[in-house]
């Protein structure tokens, strides 16, 4: 469960995207919650971090997405505010976070997520299988929100679609005429493939894990 600062901390970020599509600066989280000190406030968003609330957009400066809000309210928190509009994407099959196999479109299968996390964008959904991506947080039988994109900036995680039939998440790094597909999990190998080989078919936006 979050401390009360961190779960007002999350709502403050979550509501200022939703409502201006911006993240907010230091200065205003450390207001809006009472602190001090920026030290504070970097404190509470590693400790977001750890937990997958949030995670840091690379190569962005001050810039965090929220990942998932807590079903569960800590003593003393701000009042959780009324839920938040829904909206539904494509949920397609299962995307191999270890092996990789291609990933089926089904176009009736749906799935229903805050409309903050798909903000902008043509998204859907899959679902992890394997266990590759697990130093990226990214776990079998989560649920991964993707960005359609064609295009990929160094150091993204994406779905990769090689030779036409293989689908797979991995971390992208362009190195020449080559582009290399990144497990996040020390007992997998590298892919590094020609790039015509390669086709980018979206970008990870967020991620959603259910507990049993």
């Amino acid at each position: 469960m979050l401390t009360p600062k961190q779960y007002n901390l999350l709502l403050f970020i979550h509501k200022t995207i939703r409502e201006t599509g911006c993240c907010p600066s230091f200065d205003e989280m450390r207001n809006a919650i009472g602190l001090k000190s920026k030290s504070g406030i970097h404190a509470l968003i590693d400790a977001l971090v750890e937990r997958n609330f949030v995670r840091k957009l690379p190569h962005k400066a001050r810039a965090l997405e929220v990942l998932r809000l807590p079903k569960v309210k800590p003593t003393n928190a701000v009042p959780v505010e009324k839920a938040t509009p829904s909206m539904e994407i494509p949920l397609y099959g299962k995307i191999a976070a270890g092996t990789p196999i291609e990933a089926i479109a089904n176009e009736n299968d749906k799935l229903s997520v805050p409309a903050a996390l798909v903000y902008g964008g043509d998204y859907y959904a899959l679902t992890i299988e394997g266990d590759s991506m697990v130093e990226a947080g990214i776990m079998d039988g989560d649920t991964v929100i993707i960005k359609r994109a064609s295009t990929a900036n160094n150091g993204d995680i994406v779905v990769a679609l090689v030779d036409n039939n293989e689908a797979t998440l991995k971390k992208i790094k362009k190195s020449g005429a080559y582009i290399e597909l990144i497990p996040q999990n020390s007992a997998y190998q590298t892919r590094r493939l020609a790039a015509g080989r390669v086709k980018i078919q979206g970008v990870l936006s967020s991620l959603i894990r259910t507990y049993h």
